[in-house]
């Protein structure tokens, strides 16, 4: 009993780490140098990089949690906003930092998919403003109780983790200056920790199943659910005259999390995100890019994940072994956050649920 407890308690403390890890990576990715070029405005939560005539991008520089990045699109008369934060107060946040770059009112959100790091923000806003989700993401959000599931799940029970982690290392610094930055960080943990536990999950007040087009002026907006990859109900945002698309996380400039996925399909998904004439990609986590042959080594490493997980279950390895096990480190030149053999577990775990789909 002993010996299997120290079992649970690793693969726990794995599935912790590469949570914790995964965070830290798009933190240090979301903070880097300008990628487009164009200006570059600090707030005191966000940091805005403008991409285009009226397109910014936010990245956050806060230990504040704040979730995916956002593409704020700024019309004649109103602000279209693209994903609202893992929190109302990031939300709040991200509209007060928004004021830098324009004063015009947010009249338009979209939801890119349904977890909670892009959608929380959801509830800030009054009757104004349309909250704009394929219609999977309106089901989610109202019917399937998704506090109580991944990837929040895990995120709320990370909090008092990472708050006793912190209040240690506060303990044992000795450096005043070193304390002071761990004991900002403390401060925004536990507020985010309470903040965490008055979620109110919201969904879309407009959603639509394949293809929406609004306008801002002379500017088209299409919302395109391309298919089912990350979750079953990705939106696109595409920019047709500057050529921008926002992927949400079907498309993500690193590894993205895989707990809801629907694996073959993705593949199939990124390849009519491919043919979209575009120039830049805004992705919902990690920095822009601009080459699709980034998307075509994510296909790669979707295809290899699937072989090499199929081949350690028929070897009768758990979920949580094959997690440990598997070796993906042959994309680490594309994916530079594989540091070695291994995947996070909640991925794996909905593998092998996919993979129990797909066999009845």
């Amino acid at each position: 009993m002993k010996a299997r407890m120290r079992v649970v308690a690793a693969i726990l403390g794995i599935a912790f780490l590469a949570a914790f890890s995964s965070e830290a990576r798009a933190a240090r990715q979301g903070e880097g140098g300008p990628r487009s070029g164009g200006p570059v405005i600090s707030g005191k939560v966000y940091k805005i990089e403008k991409i285009a005539e009226g397109v910014y991008y936010t990245t956050s520089t806060s230990p504040m949690a704040t979730g995916g990045n956002h593409t704020i699109i700024v019309g004649d008369h109103d602000v279209f906003l693209v994903d609202d934060g893992t929190t109302p107060a990031a939300a709040r946040a991200l509209l007060e930092d928004m004021k830098l770059v324009t004063d015009k009112p947010v009249r338009w959100v979209v939801n890119t998919h349904f977890h909670f790091d892009h959608t929380d923000g959801n509830s800030i806003f009054g009757p104004e403003v349309q909250i704009v989700g394929h219609e999977y993401v309106r089901h989610a959000i109202a019917d399937l109780d998704i506090i109580h599931r991944e990837p929040f799940k895990t995120a709320l029970a990370n909090m008092p983790i990472q708050v006793d982690a912190l209040k240690k290392q506060i303990g044992d610094e000795k450096d005043p200056v070193k304390r002071a930055t761990l004991e900002t960080q403390l401060a925004a943990k536990q507020a985010d920790w309470e903040e965490f536990k008055m979620i109110r999950p919201t969904p879309p007040t407009m959603t639509y199943s394949s293809k929406m087009t609004l306008y801002q002026g002379q500017r088209e907006i299409q919302l395109l659910f391309l298919g089912r990859g990350h979750t079953q109900g990705d939106t696109v945002v595409f920019l047709p005259k500057e050529r921008i698309v926002c992927s949400g996380d079907l498309m993500e400039s690193q590894l993205a999390y895989m707990g809801d996925a629907m694996f073959d399909e993705w593949i199939t998904t990124l390849d009519a995100l491919k043919k979209l004439d575009f120039d830049t990609v805004l992705p919902g986590h990690g920095v822009p890019f601009h080459e699709k042959s980034l998307i075509t080594a994510y296909q790669s490493y979707l295809k290899d994940l699937m072989a090499k997980v199929a081949e350690l279950r028929k070897q009768g390895l758990s979920a949580e072994e094959t997690a440990q096990k598997v070796d993906l480190t042959s994309h680490k030149g594309d994916f530079p956050q594989i540091q070695g053999p291994g995947a996070e577990v909640r991925g794996i775990r909905r593998m092998y649920e996919w993979m129990d789909e797909r066999s009845r």
